[in-house]
């Protein structure tokens, strides 16, 4: 998962994309200050760090390797400078206590979260990449969500969609944190259905897969064995599965996860669509362990490591670093795809003109075969 300057950068302007610090007792701040320390970092987009200064100063100093890191403070995201680490400061700063998190770390995280989405509202920033927190220590009566998803859903237009990604796979979710009791009675066609067309939506704009192909996992074990083992299969998912290839979309299955995965069968289908959260994440993290959260479907584009806040490690420098590159990587990948589709689609003339005059051949007209 990269970014390739020579194609992008020259069509459009440099991307500025806000990172949050996440839990600052965990291991998000250190990812992120380790991965822009890498100054090539700096020259594929700019970024605005929403942070504690204290907490900034304390992981920086366990992850200097020769020259120190350079932090540009400023006041607001519009005075953001290009090839420089920029620094919004959060207006409360507790004592950073590395891996123990409390209430305290928790209510850091969700400041320096709501300073990054007011800018995205207002269009200081292109997009946002989360660092991780613990739900236990952030869920209150001022902030009553499970994780970031729903936050972002309730704050930005449209349907928020969990899906995880990698340069393997795709894997996006159902439901996302809820009981495992309780997933049978938020699944019916209906929202399968929309699921998948939003599915689609996003892997058409967001990853420039023009007919996309979406495997959909079964609920019971080996599909329901025709009912034996359960009959979400026959009433709920194959109906949602035909009704959403009537209205469009390539979508296949019931497919049984251990199978799925354990073929490899995986590979054929551009996303996964997995009806709760451990059925996608366990398969998901075991094969790409540097993977990607997204949440799609929202106007704002959001990124995360796909990893916790890791307590155990935090503060000794140990952290890798490469999920959190690979999440800014996806991040402006998405906002290039987004601009680049909504550049052609806009006014689709210029760009069949620019078709005319080359013969194009059948194979690239032809759709995939259902069978294959």
């Amino acid at each position: 998962m990269g970014f390739d300057t020579n194609d992008k950068h020259t069509m459009y302007s440099k991307i500025k994309i806000g990172i949050t610090q996440g839990d600052t007792s965990g291991i998000g701040l250190e990812c992120a200050l380790g991965a822009l320390a890498d100054p090539r970092m700096l020259e594929l987009f700019t970024p605005v760090l929403y942070a504690s200064e204290a907490a900034v100063e304390y992981y920086k100093k366990g992850i200097e390797e020769g020259e120190s890191i350079a932090i540009h403070k400023i006041a607001s995201a519009d005075k953001a400078q290009d090839k420089q680490i920029n620094l919004v400061c959060t207006p409360t700063s507790a004592a950073v206590t590395a891996g123990k998190g409390s209430t305290e770390s928790g209510k850091a995280a969700i400041e320096a979260l709501r300073m990054a989405v007011a800018d995205a509202k207002r269009g200081e920033i292109d997009g946002i990449v989360t660092m991780p927190i613990c739900k236990e220590n952030t869920k209150s009566d001022n902030f009553p969500y499970a994780g970031h998803t729903g936050y972002f859903g309730d704050e930005f237009e449209g349907t928020p969609t969990m899906m995880m990604i990698s340069d393997t796979m795709r894997v996006a979710l159902q439901t996302t944190h809820i009981p495992l009791e309780e997933v049978r009675n938020n699944i019916s066609i209906e929202s399968i259905v929309s699921k998948l067309k939003e599915l689609k939506a996003s892997l058409i704009r967001d990853f420039g897969i023009v007919q996309p192909r979406i495997a959909v996992m079964s609920l019971n074990p080996h599909s329901g064995e025709g009912g034996v083992l359960g009959s979400e299969e026959i009433q709920i998912i194959t109906p949602a599965i035909q009704q959403a290839a009537e209205e469009g979309v390539y979508a296949f299955g019931p497919f049984a996860a251990d199978g799925l995965f354990l073929s490899g069968a995986f590979a054929k289908y551009d996303a996964l669509l997995a009806m709760y959260h451990d059925q996608g994440l366990t398969p998901f993290k075991a094969l790409t362990p540097d993977g990607v959260n997204y949440t799609a479907g929202l106007d704002i584009v959001r990124t995360s490591p796909d990893h916790g806040t890791a307590y155990d490690i935090a503060g000794k420098g140990i952290a890798d670093v490469s999920a959190t590159r690979n999440a800014i990587y996806a991040a402006i990948d998405i906002i290039r795809s987004r601009e680049r589709h909504d550049e052609m689609t806009a006014n689709p003339l210029p760009h069949y003109e620019r078709e005319k005059g080359r013969d194009i051949s059948i194979s690239e007209l032809k759709l995939p075969e259902e069978n294959d």
